[in-house]
């Protein structure tokens, strides 16, 4: 799966050359942030085999966006602007084990209004996002919502509660199944200004607009051995809440 999609990308690239045109339950307890920062100036940072590679937010979403459409065997946007160091590292994973390669500097909006639940029981923001990842990520196995709103299988103060959050499972645990979960995650993290996410969680790990520094950071579960409650088969997003 891995191949097919970065041999997806090079065949895209090597077309475009030959015409000359060249992105919880209970979150607040497990939320603990790490010391990482990424390199001054750069909004975005990709770990690739060559080292780090600074991007700006535009370069961001558009190589996770041509990533994720590659990955489906679909027609993906111009990236010939992108170095292939990071298209690679995107689409194939850390060489060793599935993680994470992609970070951007947190940045959450200080003007939205806050929103009631609509009828999918998700609010409007939150809906956006579900809809912005199916136009790019087709049918997934969501979870955390549903029509009139949930009221438990969530920590307190979830925003699962709030119609705020959405899971999306990448079932069993597995390499193949990290991998693809952190395609998505990546691409969330890429778009989080524009979506207004507020935290990606995966893996172990967190990322949150509210960190300006950026990075992932650890994820402390209440129960360590529990795959679900570690995020370990889903991606756990969600979206400002916003002042009254």
């Amino acid at each position: 799966m891995r191949k097919v999609g970065w041999l997806l990308v090079g065949l895209l690239l090597l077309g475009l050359a030959s015409t000359a045109v060249f992105s919880g339950s209970g979150l607040s307890a497990g939320l603990r942030a790490g010391s990482g920062l990424l390199p001054a100036l750069t909004e975005c940072t990709v770990e690739t085999s060559e080292g780090e590679i600074g991007l700006d937010r535009d370069e961001a979403r558009l190589a996770t966006t041509a990533v994720a459409l590659l990955a489906r065997g679909l027609e993906a946007p111009d990236i010939s602007g992108i170095d292939q160091a990071v298209l690679q590292r995107l689409a194939d994973g850390p060489p060793d084990d599935a993680g994470p390669s992609l970070s951007c500097r947190g940045s959450a909006a200080g003007d939205l209004q806050q929103q009631e639940p609509t009828a999918t029981g998700l609010t409007p923001r939150a809906e956006r996002l579900r809809k912005e990842m199916a136009g790019v990520f087709g049918d997934q196995s969501l979870g955390g919502f549903a029509p009139g709103g949930v009221d438990q299988g969530h920590g307190a103060d979830s925003t699962h509660y709030d119609g705020r959050a959405i899971d999306i499972f990448f079932r069993p645990v597995s390499e193949e199944n990290r991998r693809q979960g952190w395609i998505l995650a990546h691409w969330l993290v890429a778009h989080a200004e524009e979506l207004d996410i507020q935290y990606v969680i995966f893996d172990d790990l967190f990322w949150s607009a509210h960190l300006a520094r950026g990075g992932w950071h650890n994820y402390e579960a209440p129960d360590p051995g529990n795959d679900i409650l570690r995020h370990l088969d889903h991606v756990h997003v969600d979206v400002l809440r916003g002042e009254p």
